[in-house]
């Protein structure tokens, strides 16, 4: 009897991996070493997150301002000065929004710091005559934590590792100028020369990925943007109308917020809620809360499903694990990239076992279709 095609003729065909346990045993190690290679993937990576880190994101700003150098190139301009002018209106928008923060925090300052005081006085107060069963003994043993905590070796340590932050945010924010420049200018070349080692049907389905992930990519950084737009918009004409101070910062803060998914605007919003409380007492703050509130179920309600949802189709539990989970790799970053990257996952996915309606039969590992009977 001829030997089986599954088992050739090599020693393994003993009959206790043919049954049902053996083939489970089989796949179990197959998915351990998965999981052991994808964890080593993982590890390799956030040992060099300094080069990583600033690569995606500049794979994210260039999918997001590409189609603005390729109108440029339609226009009749070459490569270069394309790219010069898309990448310097990104650096000129992106000085002049940290130019004007920087200004209002510097004009209000003072005011915020005396609102601040008399703020704490308040909250002092209220702790030593409130329900609270604290006393002037308690709050000063608490005054006296902060300052031995700000003074001690902890807190000089913590300093010199916000120095090394700093450090490498300002490296990695160079690194990730080199690379965008380069990935506006010669991202078409780079890619073709990456696929270069494969085969034409694999090369074709490859090129789909790609371009699906330019696709995904951009459509959620433009929509994210539109409704960071309006959300930071709407939230700081309220700060002004109530005399909040720093009213332009914190709408910038709502802004930047609204790149994390599900947290990031709600934590944003609570900030501004903190200063109106401090600064202007319970009644704005509770009318800035109201503001809030209703911006974000504007948000998840009409502004999510109607811009986002050509980009972003991801379940709700879905963002969230990726959420925790980039948080708990890469911190504030991580939790940024995550859910870009997440939905950039499931449409490659997609194209790579063609569930993609929009394509046609680039893969080359499934019958046509139509072909099986159902």
């Amino acid at each position: 009897m001829a030997p089986s095609s599954r088992f050739p003729a090599s020693g393994l065909t003993d009959s206790s991996w043919q049954d049902g346990l053996g083939r489970a045993g089989s796949r179990c190690a197959q998915i351990l070493l998965i999981l052991i290679l994808a964890s080593v993937a993982v590890y390799g990576l956030l040992q060099i997150r300094l080069l990583v880190i600033p690569v995606l994101i500049a794979l994210i700003l260039s999918a997001a301002i590409g189609p603005f150098v390729n109108l440029l190139r339609r226009k009749g301009l070459p490569g270069v000065p394309a790219t010069l002018i898309a990448f310097l209106s990104l650096l000129v928008v992106l000085a002049g929004t940290s130019t004007l923060i920087v200004l209002a925090v510097r004009s209000q300052w003072d005011k915020l710091v005396a609102a601040a005081t008399s703020g704490l006085d308040q909250l002092d107060s209220f702790l030593l005559n409130g329900p609270l069963p604290i006393n002037q003994e308690q709050l000063a043993q608490g005054r006296q934590a902060l300052i031995d905590f700000a003074t001690s070796a902890q807190a000089r340590s913590s300093a010199l590792t916000g120095l090394s932050v700093a450090t490498e945010f300002f490296a990695g924010t160079a690194l990730m100028a080199i690379v965008l420049f380069f990935f506006l200018k010669d991202g078409a070349k780079i890619w073709n020369f990456l696929l270069v080692p494969f085969s034409d049907p694999r090369k074709a389905k490859l090129r789909r990925a790609g371009k699906r992930t330019l696709e995904v990519l951009g459509s959620y950084v433009r929509g994210t943007a539109i409704i960071a737009l309006i959300d930071a918009t709407a939230i700081g004409i309220a700060l002004l109308v109530l005399q909040v101070p720093l009213a332009l910062p914190l709408a910038m803060i709502v802004f930047l917020g609204a790149f994390i998914p599900l947290v990031g605007a709600t934590f944003a919003g609570i900030l501004a809620v903190l200063v109106a409380l401090v600064t202007r007492g319970p009644i704005v703050a509770v009318v800035v809360a109201a503001v809030v509130i209703a911006v974000n179920q504007l948000e998840n309600h009409l502004l999510q499903p109607i811009v986002m949802a050509r980009s972003l189709k991801l379940h709700a539990l879905v963002i969230l694990f990726s959420l925790t989970a980039g948080t708990i790799l890469a911190g504030i970053i991580g939790a940024v990239l995550a859910v870009p990257l997440a939905a950039v996952t499931w449409a490659v996915l997609q194209v790579w076992t063609a569930e993609d309606p929009r394509i046609g039969d680039l893969n080359p590992d499934l019958p046509p279709a139509g072909s099986e009977s159902t």
